[in-house]
């Protein structure tokens, strides 16, 4: 079993693109029952109440600190149709294409943080292609794998291009394709996608191999200082430059060793939201809505985008798609050591638009994989009830979770 640890690393925070046969071997648990859904929400900025009256056509509201209120009150998401185990949040939702608004949703824990393993790798994309509209980046740039820049898991061919590192990123979840692009546009480029949204419990600044490097305990700043987990702005915008300065100074094999012996042997849960890049499943549909309905980007760079996107993993899971009912389909999934997150969104054949972002944490499997059934079951069963509910009225409040 010691090797297990070595599987479980390497093929953390992969989407299930190529990856799906990897379920059937390695090592499958099977899920239990008794998933934990109390919402422990870790806070990321100062908490703004909600107004009382806040509706579900409030999508755009926001505090005096210019962050998102939480998730408007929605019915609760139907159960999960099989377990699933830790905790577990849902959010689904038919938005409005001009406005960006809810008119359907349901919930379960929206506004809970959970790590967002590979699923974050949209954000990197999203920020590439600004940085290819503003002219600070070219499709045709090329780079090469560096001891400085390898991450865990495999990773491209030298002289690969922008494009290349961008379909390896989404459709492969390739970590190091992910740290050159994320690198190269500058960590607070990606963050700059959330905070551009007021998504306040959103983090998105570190490429992959720093995660790794804080649990593995080998980043001294991070190590040394009692604030990152709260850090917000410009002060965590420094920490971040050091951490990762930190993180390349190891080679990927002798992290992958530490990284290792943590796991299978001072493995810590809490660490999981203070080390990755996190949100809640309610910002991040809502980041997932404004990539593919209001990204800003040219017209050019959204058909990249599309195109990019539609290798993720998804399609096939929904049975939207096996009926036939879906026109357009971008999506992302992640895993880790009992982590599984997947998000997407949904052009219907009849003009519906709808986001998904599902998170587990804690999960009771180290290799969550072979949750993905269990996980596509729920967010179905999410999307039929969103396509089933009447609209909600602007001004009516809908049912309390």
């Amino acid at each position: 079993m010691r090797r297990f640890g070595t599987t479980l690393t390497l093929l953390a925070l992969l989407s299930l693109a190529g990856l799906l046969t990897a379920c059937q071997h390695g090592g499958s648990h099977s899920a239990q029952s008794g998933a934990t859904q109390s919402g422990d929400v870790i806070s990321l900025r100062r908490e703004v109440s909600p107004p009382q009256a806040q509706v579900l056509g409030d999508l755009a509201a926001r505090g005096a600190d210019g962050c998102l209120l939480g998730a408007p009150p929605v019915p609760k998401a139907p159960p999960p149709p099989l377990p699933l185990t830790g905790t577990l949040g849902l959010w689904v939702a038919e938005v409005d294409p001009a406005t960006l608004q809810p008119l359907r949703a349901v919930g379960t824990n929206p506004d809970s943080a959970f790590p967002l393993a590979s699923t974050y790798k949209q954000a990197v994309l999203w920020a590439v292609l600004r940085a290819v509209d503003a002219g600070t980046l070219k499709p045709s740039e090329r780079f090469d794998v560096t001891r400085d820049n390898q991450s865990l898991g495999s990773y491209p061919f030298d002289g690969s291009s922008v494009r290349t590192l961008a379909e390896r990123m989404i459709r492969n979840s390739d970590n190091t394709a992910t740290d050159i692009l994320h690198r190269r546009v500058g960590l607070p480029a990606v963050q700059n996608v959330a905070d551009d949204l007021g998504l306040c419990r959103t983090r998105l600044i570190m490429p992959t191999r720093d995660w790794w490097v804080m649990q593995a305990g080998l980043s001294r700043t991070f190590s040394g200082t009692g604030r990152w987990a709260a850090a917000t702005g410009g002060d965590r915008e420094r920490l971040a430059l050091l951490i990762d300065a930190d993180a390349r100074a190891y080679r990927a094999d002798y992290l992958q060793r530490r990284l290792d012996e943590y796991f299978d042997r001072r493995y810590d849960p809490a660490l999981d939201l203070i080390t990755h890049n996190v949100s809640t499943p309610y910002e991040f549909g809502t980041l997932v809505a404004s990539e593919f309905l209001r990204s800003g980007l040219s017209g050019t760079s959204q058909r990249w985008q599309r195109q990019v996107m539609a290798l993720g993993y998804g399609k096939s899971a929904l049975k939207l798609t096996h009926r036939g009912g879906a026109a357009y389909f971008g999506g992302k999934g992640g895993n880790g050591w009992r982590l599984l997150t997947y998000s997407g969104y949904v052009e219907t054949t009849d003009g519906r638009h709808l986001v998904y972002a599902f998170m587990q944490r804690n999960a009771a499997q180290t290799y969550t994989m072979p949750n993905t059934r269990r996980a596509f079951a729920w967010i179905n069963a999410g999307i039929q009830a969103v396509l089933d509910a009447p609209e909600t009225p602007a001004g009516a409040s809908p049912a309390a979770p």
